[in-house]
């Protein structure tokens, strides 16, 4: 094995805070070192839609990516249950008699795959995809090849869990500024129109000999809807002469 190829392949896939992220590219690199690095002849990654339904990502062959696609169509293949066990899975020889997945076995054996090693993209409790190791012929990995791409698995799905919690959180920074613009533009046009108000009621109570009320019953007035005649006259101490007994407020 490749040491410099194996430790330039970890820095690669660690490194996803740059503004320039794709994460595309992202799953291509870690496809196509898989191949580089392990016994695998293709490999592909289903991740997971934000409504949990996996979704092919990348694969590092289109025979690889067909039969990745198979298996979401069919609903049937090792890679599926690894995602949804979160353990790995194995299929050491996808031609033999008793098949767990025989409709997948036929695809794969057909697209020139004998086995597979589907293992779990994984941080914790948090599982959001699998990556897929094919091999032409039968057996599993060796426990060497196995370590390593479950480490690969491993620092992808952090990679790409921090990169995602970049986005979310230069999403919520973005939502909460624009909330605090719209709440300044709006007070901003609570100071107009309650000047505005204050202007026009001083204008019409003038009209009627009153002047004791102020500006923050106009404002108030703005905000929480007019109030009626009767509320005003109350609130500036005078009652009209002749309008008998004082109502309740």
């Amino acid at each position: 094995m490749d040491a410099e190829l194996l430790s330039g392949t970890f820095v690669d896939l660690a490194d996803t805070m740059v503004d320039d992220f794709d994460v595309i590219d992202f799953l291509h690199v870690l496809t196509d070192r898989s191949v580089a690095l392990l016994a695998a002849s293709a490999a592909g990654v289903m991740l997971a839609d934000p409504r949990g339904e996996l979704r092919v990502a990348a694969a590092s062959s289109e025979a690889a990516g067909l039969v990745e696609l198979f298996q979401i169509q069919n609903d049937q293949g090792p890679c599926l249950d690894c995602f949804r066990t979160g353990q790995p899975v194995t299929a050491v020889d996808l031609a033999g008699a008793d098949q767990q997945w025989p409709q997948f076995a036929a695809a794969a054996e057909q697209a020139g795959f004998r086995s597979v090693e589907a293992l779990p993209m994984r941080l914790r409790d948090q599982v959001i995809g699998a990556l897929n190791l094919f091999r032409a012929g039968p057996g599993p990995l060796s426990p060497a090849d196995l370590r390593i791409g479950q480490a690969l698995a491993d620092v992808a799905t952090i990679g790409l869990l921090q990169e995602r919690n970049v986005r979310r959180g230069e999403t919520v920074a973005e939502q909460l500024q624009g909330a605090l613009n719209s709440r300044v533009v709006i007070e901003q046009a609570k100071g107009k129109l309650a000047g505005a108000c204050f202007r026009v009621d001083r204008r019409r109570l003038a009209d009627h000999g009153h002047s004791r009320i102020g500006a923050v019953e106009c404002t108030r007035t703005l905000v929480h809807g007019r109030r009626s005649t009767s509320r005003r006259w109350a609130l500036a101490g005078r009652w009209p002469a002749g309008s008998g007994a004082r109502p309740a407020v």
